[in-house]
């Protein structure tokens, strides 16, 4: 059964995006979805609503289907079987930035808009700190640049809902770090929803509100981690417990590696 997009009516952004989540709009509703290449099932049973507003990570081992269902809601595939309604001013941002190489950066973000978008372009390097590289063109630029510039990119289409494909795998540890804060930054600023899928625990319970544990295709685990507040210390014991939950979920035992 092929996706359907439904839309969602806007959000209020005057009002903070974080507490009021839950009772905002549902902007993407998946529900009895299943995927299958050939005899394989690499999705099944899969029900899930996100709404304006609210963080979702996505965890699981390699093969869990986590990029399929990113794929699926993205409209890049079709189901086997169910549905996925999604507010169709979505976008997505991939682990490469996927720039071309003889536009600048500024034709990067505006790739694919009609007219002239170079003051919408502007803005969008303006949130990401790239101001100084609109005229440089992409080889130019640091991994963690031109992955900003791919959040601009997305920014420019002024999305309701955000996806996100470990976009920031392949950054060194301080970039990562950089590059969550920013998109905490961004998310409270413009209250899109996300859908953010990584191998990376801790990134998960740093910048999500609910994590979501795929197993084998399935739901395994749905929890809401915003009792963790607003900003965020990876030393506090909440952290840690909800981290170590985590890990344990995907089968990982939290306690080897660290010191007796």
């Amino acid at each position: 059964m092929s996706i359907q997009y439904s839309h969602v009516a806007d959000r209020d952004t005057s009002a903070p995006v974080r507490p009021t989540w839950r009772d905002a709009p549902v902007a993407m509703s998946i529900t009895g979805l299943a995927k299958a290449f050939g005899d394989r099932t690499v999705l099944e049973d899969i029900d899930l609503q996100i709404r304006e507003g609210e963080f979702v990570a996505l965890l699981g081992k390699s093969g869990s289907g986590k990029t399929t269902l990113l794929r699926i809601v993205a409209g890049l595939d079709d189901t086997t079987r169910g549905t996925a309604l999604v507010n169709p001013a979505r976008t997505v941002v991939f682990q490469e930035p996927r720039l071309i190489p003889n536009k600048r950066v500024a034709s990067n973000v505006t790739l694919g808009l009609k007219g002239n978008q170079r003051e919408r372009a502007l803005a969008a390097l303006h949130e990401v700190r790239l101001d100084h590289v609109v005229r440089s063109w992409p080889g130019v630029l640091s991994g963690g640049e031109q992955q900003r510039v791919a959040v601009a990119r997305a920014l420019v289409r002024e999305p309701k809902v955000m996806l996100l494909d470990e976009p920031f795998a392949a950054l060194d540890a301080l970039t990562r770090l950089e590059m969550q804060n920013l998109l905490t930054a961004l998310r409270r600023e413009h209250g899109f929803a996300t859908l953010l899928v990584t191998h990376d625990v801790e990134e998960a319970a740093y910048l999500a509100d609910r994590v979501i544990v795929l197993k084998d295709g399935r739901i395994a685990y749905d929890e809401d981690i915003t009792h963790l507040g607003e900003r965020r210390d990876r030393a506090q014991p909440a952290f840690i417990a909800v981290r170590e939950a985590l890990l344990r979920e995907l089968g990982v035992d939290p306690s080897v590696g660290q010191a007796s």
